[in-house]
């Protein structure tokens, strides 16, 4: 699945429809819905009682092995209704409509849940049996102004660099090599091509969304209070260390010839098949780049031939960036048979069914108590073990995720300098800011 970012100005729309529309003003504020409840059964009977999901048109089939398990444990009805693309920008139009259901994915981001106005509409979780379970980066997930609004039920994706052995290996490089900080991956990417005849980068600039990752580790080193700050409109992306961040990519990177000759025009899918065939040394991406590659090889394959690392800033440390089948979101319908329904169902899901779920998916877990299930490639194990360090990309991190891959790929076609691109990114996160009402803006 892509790592798609929202469009900024489609959440501007967002934003005025949830504020004015999204939300029944008779309906009493969410954050009274947490008081103590008596304990269920995850599989009590449910019968004749029917909930409906909604998930993207891509990920329609995502939760079908826990459904099939709890209507066949509770006599539940669980119905999905896949949201046609861009489905975070049609869902709130949906809402904003007064259509809603009663489970939905969602990513569960600070920058992201905001816009299905949560306080108004969503249960809040807090308390729920499966919270403990969670682990400490997934626990940070899915919790605005400190309500928590969304069930972890898979790991965020996580970024970092994935290499060609064989290509690697060309190079005279192991892993003594790999890097611990973004000056030590761009002299990697320097002796990868210098010593092969491979691109050092596969930068796909014909899809634009993959842009967005060099700069992302480039801003790891930005404390929290910065981010703080930033939220609060006191900092700006125009600030010097962000156009360093931009400036170094294009200067370092792109006009120094590691990535590939056509990055202008490059892709997703080309990203994969160039590490694949040592057209590429590494390719910079996040965990739809892993499912891309399990899609197409083995485990057996892939181990022979690819591996990961993490790297950030000024360190060997992996990124993590939340994406909507992370979160899943329970709404408030005014039927309290569904809404406890509703509970049941992500109690059953990251309770006794979780083990069931992740094996079929093949995915991660997101308990310690559950572990990750086996046949999973040495890549994927890598990005388990680096992700309880981790640190979340910006869109974990500010309240407005803009479309920096947007202004980047202008960059990349010479329409705009790295000063541009962050003026571009600041105006567009002031003004999504401000139809969001958030302070200061």
């Amino acid at each position: 699945m892509n790592r798609r970012v929202l469009p900024a100005l489609a959440l501007i729309c967002a934003a005025g429809l949830a504020a004015t529309a999204c939300s029944d003003p008779t309906a009493q504020d969410s954050g009274s819905d947490d008081a103590k409840r008596t304990a269920v059964d995850p599989s009590a009977r449910l019968d004749g009682v029917k909930l409906t999901m909604w998930t993207a048109q891509n990920t329609v089939d995502a939760p079908k092995q826990v459904i099939d398990a709890f209507e066949k444990a509770t006599g539940a009805t669980v119905e999905t209704r896949a949201i046609p693309d861009l489905y975070e920008q049609n869902v709130p139009t949906k809402l904003a409509s007064g259509d809603r259901p009663d489970l939905m994915f969602w990513q569960p981001s600070v920058s992201t849940l905001p816009f299905v106005q949560p306080r108004q509409n969503l249960l809040t979780l807090d308390g729920e049996p499966w919270v403990s379970k969670l682990g400490d980066t997934e626990k940070s997930l899915g919790v605005v102004d400190g309500k928590r609004y969304a069930a972890i039920v898979t790991s965020p994706a996580m970024l970092g660099v994935y290499y060609n052995k064989d290509v690697f290996k060309k190079a005279g490089l192991s892993e003594k090599d790999f890097p611990a900080s973004y000056d030590e991956l761009l002299a990697l990417g320097r002796k990868v091509a210098d010593r092969t005849d491979a691109a050092a980068f596969y930068e796909a600039g014909g899809d634009k969304w993959p842009l967005q990752w060099q700069m992302q580790l480039q801003l790891t080193d930005l404390d929290r209070q910065w981010w703080a700050d930033l939220n609060a409109n006191k900092k700006k992306w125009t600030d010097p260390v962000v156009v360093g961040a931009i400036k170094k990519y294009k200067e370092k990177l792109l006009d120094a010839g590691l990535a590939q000759k056509n990055y202008r025009t490059g892709t997703f899918t080309g990203q994969a098949d160039a590490l694949w065939k040592g057209e590429a040394g590494m390719v910079l991406n996040v965990t739809s780049f892993q499912s891309q590659l399990q899609a197409r090889h083995s485990t057996a394959e892939i181990d022979r031939r690819i591996g990961w690392f993490p790297v950030a800033n000024s360190s060997a440390t992996g990124l993590y960036s939340p994406d909507q089948t992370n979160g899943v979101v329970a709404f408030r319908t005014g039927d309290d048979k569904r809404q406890d329904a509703a509970r049941q169902l992500l109690a059953f899901w990251l309770g006794p069914d979780y083990p069931d779920y992740i094996k079929t998916m093949k995915i991660p877990s997101v308990q310690p108590s559950v572990p990750t299930p086996g046949g999973l490639p040495e890549t994927s194990k890598a990005q388990v073990a680096a992700l309880p360090k981790a640190v979340g990309v910006f869109q974990a991190k500010a309240i407005v995720a803009p479309d920096t891959h947007l202004y980047l790929a202008d960059m990349i076609f010479g329409k705009k300098s790295p000063q541009q691109v962050a003026q571009a990114i600041q105006d567009q996160f002031a003004q999504v800011a401000k139809a969001q009402g958030a302070p200061g803006f």
